[in-house]
């Protein structure tokens, strides 16, 4: 009984290896009378039986017994082989023509990169210099501090363009507000 229970099948099992090559054999048939035959090996007929290929006993079919297949001729033509060497030429140039642009690209960067560095490093012993002075002169005026001069001491400390930053906030009020002060400064007196 088999396993589905329907009965008993007995099919002959195809080898599908053989049944490919049936089908190929019927449809390679009717190719013999399309392809000429080679002629057979000629010895002693001034023929050189290197430039003719002997099949082996296991590939040949039993139709071409005693007939060659000649080698096939591998060289390439001479302006093929004229153009491989002028493109072999061609990319060689390329490559040097590469190389060097490349290594004046590299020049150019090396010498920005120097420029850059010898900028920047005067840009710092500048404002390194002018943060020294502004240190010096912060710490002579700040030694002459006299009462009543506060607010002529943050005046100088305020910046009362209107036009510096139009992004920040409203501070004309404060501003006029420091003026006022500076001009008129409110007395200090203790009173006991």
């Amino acid at each position: 009984m088999d396993a589905f229970g329907d009965g008993n099948f007995d099919q002959p099992e195809v080898d599908p290896a053989a049944e490919f090559l049936a089908r190929e054999q019927n449809a390679l048939a009717g190719l013999e009378d399309e392809i000429p035959l080679a002629q057979p090996a000629a010895t002693g007929n001034g023929v050189d039986n290197d430039d003719v290929t002997q099949p082996k006993a296991e590939d040949v079919n039993d139709d071409f017994s005693g007939y060659t297949v000649p080698k096939q001729v591998t060289e390439e033509p001479e302006r093929i082989r004229k153009w491989r060497e002028e493109q072999k030429a061609r990319l060689e140039e390329k490559d040097r023509e590469e190389e060097r642009k490349r290594e004046e690209l590299r020049e150019q960067a090396r010498k920005e990169l120097e420029d850059w560095y010898k900028h920047h490093e005067e840009a710092i012993s500048k404002t390194k210099a002018a943060n020294r002075n502004a240190e010096k002169q912060f710490v002579a005026e700040t030694d002459e501090i006299e009462p009543g001069t506060e607010w002529e001491r943050i005046a100088r400390l305020c910046d009362f363009n209107p036009k510096t930053n139009k992004s920040s906030k409203d501070i004309s009020r404060m501003r006029s507000i420091i003026l006022q002060l500076k001009q008129n400064p409110i007395s200090t007196s203790k009173k006991v």
